[in-house]
Order: structure tokens, then C-alpha cells, then sequence
């Protein structure tokens, strides 16, 4: 056998995507924002894998013994994967996050996109665990749910709906499993119905048509290709996550190419408070590729010397997606951060430039900046990733 415990706890945090072996048949697999752990051996030729659980649950440690153990079951001619059922952690109730975290496993194999794991641990790493991802999964209760649930029912009611299904499905899975009985608390028809406000689809607020961000690397490619000021204020738009007017009354005074900043003056700002954006690799590769104009200060200046009209993009927007809206590819920007990536919720909505409360309004400034700056380059690696089936970060397999 060949080197093991290669890994560092330090590692298994930070590791880029891809499969990092530990030795001695573990592997750590990072997808899309996932860690998760596997453990692959032979038999009868054949390559094996067993998912050994989220490494945000099972620490390296854990991981490294229930490896040892299965290696010795391959020693006595015995199945590994009958060491998940003497499991130390299995002797034991799980708490609702460790129980997500075997659900996901499971489902993984079945999705055709790996993007389907990231939205079920992002949604109830935001949503769900700080409110009962610590309770056994037996002590999770109505109230409970509710709690998780009722600050985004009306406001995100898609994503509420989609919260409650997973949690349904994992207590479910708690159920089949032992480790609970009676009624599912998240359960909708007869139960949670009667307890949760009815949201008809008329009432619920109609957004912008968006292009879904799994589209967008695809139109990206396409925008490219297209000449013409209109498309480099799109691409600009699209990279800065910046507001129509704020694109089109961008001036080159306000950019710090020195500093990849662009700093809006709070007049200009839909909340009159100013604002800076941090400029990714390749929205700075878009200003180098805009002229300046003799005599004219805006960035993406109109035919007569004034801002570029506002309908400009539209309607190269038009000619490539028919029925979307430029301000659309805020929504874009917005479900492709909280879907794909673990950047936390705060810097999200600073990258917006929306308004925050309490203390989430601390990110504003120097915290935020420098974390909207990773986040706005993780944007741009996916925006002009050309393969549609990568994830935010590109997959490097060992």
C-alpha cells in the first residue's frame, strides 16, 4: 500500500475542485462547492466508489478511521461497505445536518448534474441548519421548520417551497432509516398548509425575465462574437453585476484601472450612497477593449457624444434572447451566487449594491470589498467558462 494520511485538515477546507487523495483507497472530492468523501477500491476488476458522507460533517480524522476499517474488511475478503453500518457515528442518532448530508450522498449518483447537490446543501446551509441542523433528527419539530421557514415564505417563496421539500425528503429518509416515527413535520398537504399563509401564483411578485445562469456561459460566447459599443457595455453589465444606468452613465473618471475599481458617486446610485465595484480580470480586459472617445467622458457614449441610449442593449438583447430584460442578468448574477457558490448572503446583496441592516451593513466597506472582489472573479471565471457542464471552478481529477 502506498502513502497515506497525505491530506491536511488545512487542505480538505481549501482544496480547489477536483478528487485529492488521502491514501490507503480515501479520496476528498470537491465539486462545485461540495466536499465530500469516497472511498474506491477493486473487485473483480472493477473500480468501486462509496460515498463516506459530507467532509463538513465527517472530519478527516473520522474519515481516515472508517477508511482503515474498510481496507480491512478488503483484507478478510469481506464487502467495505458493510463498515457504514458498524459506523461509530451510525450507532447514534444524527443531527439533521449529518442526515442531509448522508440524504445528498445517496441522491448524488441519481442527479445527471452535480449542480444539484450544491443547491440542496446551499439552500439549507443558509437557510436551514443555523436554525436546527445541530437537533437529532428525532427532536425536529413544527416549530422547528416554521422557524426556518416563515422569514423567506412570502419574500422567496420559490425557494421556501423548494426548502421544505428537501427538509420533508430528509426526514423522510430518518424515518425509513429508524431514526424517527410519527408524522413528518414538513409535510405540506393537511399539515404545514394550515399553518403557513396560502401564496397564489398571481400574488407573487413578478421579476424581470432573467437568463438562467446555466445559459449563460453559451450567450457569453455568442456576446463576443457580437461588435459594436452596445455589446461591450452587455459584457460590462453583465461582469459588474451594475444596474442599466449605472452602465450607461459610467464615466472614466469614476474607474481606477490602477486599483480595478470602479467607484459610482452616490448621485448616481439608485440609494444615493456611493458605491465601489470591484473590477474582475476580464471586465478591465473589456474597458482595454472600449475606445475613448475624443472629448466625451462616458464610457459607452451614444452616436451623438452623450450616455449610450438606454435601449441599446435591449435591443441587441432582442436580437440574440428575445424576450428578456437587461436588468435580468441581476437575477442572473444573484440565483448563480446563491445556488453555486458558498459566498455568504451579506456579500451577495453588497455586490448589488442593496441595502443591508442591522449588522450586515458592517460589510459595507472593507470587509466587503474585498470579498465582493473574490466573488465578482469567481463570476467572471464562470461567465466566460465555455463548457456549460463545468462547475464555478474547473474540475482537476488526479
Amino acid at each position: 500500500m502506498g502513502r497515506i494520511h497525505i491530506l491536511t485538515a488545512r487542505q480538505v477546507e481549501t482544496l480547489p475542485d477536483g478528487n485529492h487523495a488521502d491514501g490507503g483507497n480515501l479520496f476528498l472530492r470537491v465539486r462545485g462547492g461540495s466536499r465530500a468523501w469516497v472511498f474506491r477500491y477493486k473487485t473483480k476488476g472493477v473500480v468501486r466508489e462509496l460515498g463516506l458522507g459530507s467532509a463538513a460533517f465527517r472530519s478527516l480524522a473520522q474519515a481516515r478511521k472508517l477508511a482503515a476499517e474498510m481496507r480491512l474488511l478488503i483484507a478478510n475478503g469481506r464487502d467495505p461497505a458493510s463498515a457504514l453500518g458498524s459506523d461509530s457515528q451510525s450507532e447514534h442518532t444524527p443531527s439533521f445536518a449529518e442526515m442531509a448530508a448522508r440524504v445528498i450522498e445517496s441522491k448524488r449518483p441519481g442527479w445527471k448534474n452535480a449542480k444539484h447537490a450544491s443547491q440542496w446543501e446551499n439552500t439549507l446551509s443558509t437557510y436551514v441548519f443555523p436554525v436546527f441542523g445541530h437537533k437529532k433528527v428525532d427532536e425536529v419539530n413544527v416549530e422547528d421548520v416554521l422557524r426556518a421557514l416563515r422569514p423567506i415564505w412570502t419574500e422567496k417563496h420559490e425557494t421556501a417551497s423548494r426548502v421544505r421539500q428537501r427538509i420533508e425528503a430528509i426526514l423522510d429518509a430518518a424515518h425509513a432509516a429508524g431514526w424517527r416515527r410519527g408524522d413528518n413535520p414538513a409535510r405540506w398537504r393537511g399539515h404545514l398548509q394550515h399553518l403557513l399563509p396560502s401564496i397564489s401564483k398571481k400574488s407573487l411578485v413578478r421579476h424581470m425575465p432573467a437568463l438562467p445562469y446555466e445559459e449563460l456561459p453559451a450567450f457569453w460566447q455568442e456576446l463576443q462574437a457580437k461588435p459594436g459599443m452596445a455589446a461591450l457595455a452587455l459584457r460590462f453589465l453583465i461582469l459588474t453585476a451594475a444596474r442599466t444606468g449605472e452602465v450607461l452613465g459610467a464615466r472614466w473618471d469614476e474607474i481606477d484601472m490602477s486599483n480595478a475599481l470602479w467607484r459610482i458617486p452616490a448621485q448616481r446610485m439608485k440609494a444615493k450612497r456611493s458605491h465601489e465595484v470591484p473590477l474582475s480580470g476580464l471586465a478591465l480586459e473589456v474597458l482595454r477593449s472600449t475606445p475613448m472617445v475624443d472629448d466625451c467622458p462616458y464610457l459607452f457614449p451614444g452616436t451623438r457624444g452623450g450616455p449610450m441610449s438606454n435601449m441599446a442593449m435591449l435591443e441587441l438583447l432582442r436580437g440574440m434572447r428575445p424576450g428578456l430584460t437587461v436588468h435580468g442578468f441581476r437575477s442572473t448574477f444573484r440565483d448563480w451566487a446563491g445556488d453555486m457558490t458558498h459566498h455568504p448572503r451579506e456579500v451577495i446583496e453588497a455586490a448589488l449594491a442593496h441595502q443591508l441592516q442591522g449588522v450586515e451593513s458592517a460589510y459595507r466597506r472593507k470587509t466587503a470589498l474585498e470579498k465582493r472582489r473574490l466573488l465578482m472573479e469567481d463570476w467572471a471565471h464562470y461567465v466566460a467558462s465555455s463548457d456549460q457542464s463545468l462547475d464555478c471552478l474547473p474540475a482537476a481529477d488526479q
